[in-house]
């Protein structure tokens, strides 16, 4: 996903946009675990409002904008870890200070920010957080099930009543 205050063909670093838990011990961790699922929901819900702002841009100021980008790049690289741009760049000197400035907040609290300030720019925004488990969250299928066949019987009757059949419908 294409970060949303960066200009084109920025990267966000060679994180690859994970996040390490600071656990290295080499064990799963239960898909039981309430803190697990919580983490799960939280990434999720920051996934979600990332994309909501990109429809968010022309409602929000400038500092708005900053305060998000900046925590945006706090999950997605960790602390700022760039040298400060040049005089002449004053664009890219504010996105550096606002992302400084979060010193070695976690991605966590980064996080928990960030969709906090999405909220506030839309407080209509209610995004869901899947309820599904294991392979079943990321099948891509799902909705409502209607069965066409049902509909054409319906209809078929429907036109047999009447008498306003045709040859085509008859079969």
């Amino acid at each position: 996903m294409a970060t949303p205050f960066l200009p084109a063909g920025a990267t966000t670093g060679d994180s690859g946009g994970e996040l390490s838990s600071g656990d290295d011990s080499g064990e799963m961790e239960s898909s039981q675990n309430p803190e697990t699922e919580a983490s799960r929901n939280l990434d999720e819900l920051f996934e979600k409002a990332a994309a909501h702002v990109q429809g968010l841009v022309h409602v929000a100021s400038r500092e708005q904008l900053l305060y998000l980008y900046a925590r945006y790049k706090q999950v997605k690289v960790g602390n700022c870890n760039i040298p400060k741009p040049n005089f002449f760049d004053f664009e890219g000197k504010q996105k550096w200070e606002a992302w400084k400035a979060l010193g070695d907040s976690s991605p966590r609290q980064a996080m928990q920010e960030y969709i906090a300030a999405v909220k506030k720019l839309d407080p209509g925004w209610k995004p869901q957080v899947s309820e599904k488990k294991g392979k079943e969250a990321n099948n891509g299928f799902g909705g409502p099930v209607v069965s066409s066949l049902y509909h054409e019987e319906t209809i078929r009757a429907e036109l047999c009543s009447t008498g306003h059949v045709t040859e085509d419908i008859r079969n």
